[in-house]
């Protein structure tokens, strides 16, 4: 008897409906496909109505996903709502994306990117613009921060005691880290484009997709490094001839991975070209005492970094044949990033003592940031693409710390 008043009233439920009922009716049928419905006493109060216009009548549209925040869809950290999230797709084939906790995440292409994918260039760029800008990585803007800290600490270092740092150069050098950031992306997408296709993380890159073509990417490297010589040529002798010699570095640098363990190594070699570069830009010349210990610790600084973020990895790089210090090291990966953040610390001390940095706020700093290394460094799970994209991550804060303690010591000698 219950049964059956359950499915009386349920009918009379769906009957008044029309909209929810037609909706429903290819999978539950009705006896009666065209039911007259009946009017509502109350319509404003109904049920129904009120969850079709919060619900049904939502459209799920590029725009309307804006009102998403991007951290609510990071690494699985919001629970359920994560999982709700991944099954909404903006491609026409709707596929559900893989659980965000099985991968970290860096995708440079991919037209028209999931949920968790979207950022402000899915939201503001024009649809042309947006595989170039993916391409560049701008909306992955750790890698500017990582390149263009060590250049701060650098032009900040070389600023006459107790005054600031040139804001000109600070400006110059930020909006070189940028452009020659991507254009490292840019080179890298191109020689990696047999690569790519084959790794879980980088297999959505514009030209590894094919949203680009390799002449668009040459085309678009031509111009990101014309825009680079705008800023090298604002720059004293010396520090142009020290500035193009980097491109060697950068040109490079992608090759190392099918030829070394240590490509980590040339990119801390690559990454830290700024130690040198802005002191010379600031004062003319190198004070091997201080720029030189500077650029050790960058080093090491991204050794430990670029590790963490080799170990999201390392699977697709042994089925296709490359290297890294992440399979190098192994299951000693952690001592050795001990040694390298030891010998970051150390670095950054000396070169610290050999500007007079003698104020006490750089020296609180630097042990504000040794914690942050070895907290990164001890916590990481090293199995865990989403937790190894996170520390990594984390590293601008490190540049952060360091920034602000060079800055005060400098301030207050």
């Amino acid at each position: 008897m219950a049964a059956i008043w359950r499915s009386r009233h349920s009918r009379k439920f769906l009957q008044s409906s029309p909209s929810l009922s037609s909706s429903l009716s290819p999978f539950f049928p009705l006896s009666n496909p065209n039911p007259i419905p009946k009017p509502n006493p109350n319509p404003t109060s109904s049920p129904i109505k009120s969850f079709e216009r919060t619900y049904f009548d939502y459209q799920f549209s590029r725009e309307n996903l804006s009102c998403f925040s991007r951290e609510n869809f990071k690494f699985g950290q919001c629970g359920s709502i994560c999982r709700f999230g991944a099954g909404i797709s903006t491609s026409s084939s709707g596929v559900a994306e893989k659980d965000d906790e099985d991968r970290g995440r860096d995708d440079g292409g991919g037209e028209r990117p999931k949920v968790q994918d979207l950022s402000w260039i899915d939201l503001y760029l024009p649809k042309q613009a947006r595989p170039y800008a993916r391409l560049a990585r701008l909306d992955k803007p750790i890698g500017t921060w990582l390149l263009a800290w060590p250049c701060m600490w650098s032009i900040t270092l070389a600023a006459n005691p107790g005054h600031f740092p040139d804001i000109k150069m600070l400006a110059l050098f930020g909006t070189g880290a940028l452009l020659l950031r991507g254009a490292g992306c840019t080179i890298n997408d191109l020689l990696d484009q047999d690569i790519d296709p084959k790794v879980e993380r980088t297999k959505l890159r514009p030209i590894a997709s094919g949203i680009l073509t390799p002449f668009q990417g040459l085309s678009f490297l031509g111009f990101q490094l014309l825009l680079g010589l705008g800023i090298l040529l604002q720059l004293n002798n010396d520090s142009r001839i020290l500035g193009a010699s980097s491109l060697l570095l950068v040109f490079s640098y992608p090759l190392m991975k099918r030829l070394t363990f240590w490509p980590q190594a040339y990119l801390g070699l690559t990454f830290n070209w700024g130690a040198l570069l802005g002191w010379s830009a600031v004062r003319g010349s190198l004070d091997p005492a201080i720029v030189f210990p500077l650029y050790i610790s960058g080093v090491c600084w991204t050794l430990v970094y670029d590790t963490i973020y080799a170990h999201q990895d390392k699977e697709d790089d042994l089925k296709v044949g490359v290297k890294s210090t992440a399979l190098r090291f192994g299951d000693s990966t952690k001592e050795w990033l001990s040694g390298f953040g030891i010998a970051c610390i150390s670095s950054l001390a000396l070169s610290g003592f050999n500007a007079d940095l003698a104020g006490w706020p750089y020296y609180v700093a630097l042990m504000a940031a040794s914690g942050h290394l070895t907290w990164q460094i001890w916590t990481v799970d090293l199995s865990c693409r989403a937790d190894c994209n996170r520390k990594f991550v984390s590293n601008k804060w490190f540049g952060a710390i360091l920034f602000g303690g060079i800055l005060l010591g400098k301030l207050s000698s």
